[in-house]
């Protein structure tokens, strides 16, 4: 069947156009979708083609990954559900990560519409809010396993290293269960949303300086969310004996880190990747009851046509770009 897509025909090259689609199997849903949520550094580095699968790099010798339709995360109507689905019905309002997709470097994309999907990739959203709320659950469930994984006590320190969207949500989550959080970031327009607790701009200074000033004791807390070794070992540095280190970033192939330093004092690390029902559905509980907070953090708007425009916007930092979402209507 035929369906559109936002596609990445090589790097830094996007097309919104026709695309086949396996039919539907009858243990598969078929929604029209209503807005999908970009994931600004996750999709650019496919675009970039950084990527060839998930949190794989590419390296020389592997085949180019295009093209390729980049995504996971959308919202939308059902539209037609398989005999094999029980519990689904058109008209339901709906999120959808991954669709089926044909002559692609994957079989699988986020940004297509109908979506033609998997019973397993669709959730039934909650009434009550904006379906835009939950387009980009998959990257709001990534915040909450970073607030929710540590281990610490209520009024103890927690630093997350990351004004972008990821680090947004693990500062919410992370405040939600009574941290003292500090956010670092680089701008200070997206460093202003975070409202759960204080920041500090890095503007070329010694950030750890200033932690460890304000927490003599240490950190009990450190969250890296841009995917950098130096930033995990700056965490390090400001940690308490049995502290809780979370990494969320891409490290490509710069991804081989000394186990010794964080051994000294005896720390826990958590590496967070990828996205599980449970946690979908915990998060999209989270998002409902207000404890995260998804909508102010869309900074941008596209019809689904000009998603060029909107990749220009990202890559470019023409302006600051946080939540970029992609409208099908």
């Amino acid at each position: 069947m035929k369906a559109n897509a936002v596609v990445f025909k090589s790097k830094n090259e996007v097309s919104f156009e026709s695309v086949e689609c396996p039919d539907p199997e009858p243990d598969q849903v078929v929604v029209d979708v209503s807005h999908s949520w970009i994931s600004n550094g996750t999709e650019g580095s496919y675009l970039r083609g950084e990527r060839v699968d998930g949190d794989t790099p590419w390296r020389p010798g592997d085949p180019s990954p295009f093209p390729i339709v980049a995504g996971y995360q959308k919202v939308g109507t059902v539209d037609w559900v398989g005999p094999e689905v029980t519990n689904l019905k058109k008209g339901d309002s709906v999120f959808v990560s991954v669709s089926s997709i044909s002559g692609m470097f994957e079989p699988r994309g986020g940004h297509i519409s109908p979506s033609v999907s998997s019973r397993g990739a669709v959730i039934k959203l909650p009434p009550g809010l904006d379906p835009v709320a939950y387009s980009g659950l998959v990257l709001t469930q990534v915040g909450f396993n970073c607030g929710d994984r540590p281990r610490f006590d209520p009024g103890d320190p927690a630093i997350v290293v990351g004004d972008g969207l990821v680090g947004q949500w693990a500062g919410q989550m992370l405040a939600s269960r009574g941290a003292d959080v500090v956010m670092i970031g680089r701008r200070p327009d997206r460093l202003q949303k975070f409202t759960q607790g204080d920041t500090i701009l890095e503007n070329g200074s010694d950030w750890t300086k200033v932690v460890a000033e304000r927490f003599p004791e240490g950190v009990q807390v450190g969250v890296d969310t841009v995917g950098s070794l130096g930033v995990m070992g700056q965490l390090e540095s400001v940690m308490r004996r049995f502290g809780h280190l979370v990494s969320a970033g891409f490290y490509g192939t710069d991804d081989c880190m000394a186990l010794q330093p964080p051994r000294y004092k005896e720390l826990s690390i958590d590496l967070v990747s990828g996205a599980t029902l449970p946690r979908l559905e915990k998060t999209m509980e989270l998002v409902a009851n207000g404890t995260l907070d998804t909508l102010s953090l869309i900074t941008h708007r596209f019809p689904v046509h000009e998603a060029a425009k909107a990749w220009d916007l990202i890559e470019s930092k023409k302006e600051s770009a946080l939540g970029v979402v992609l409208e099908w209507k």
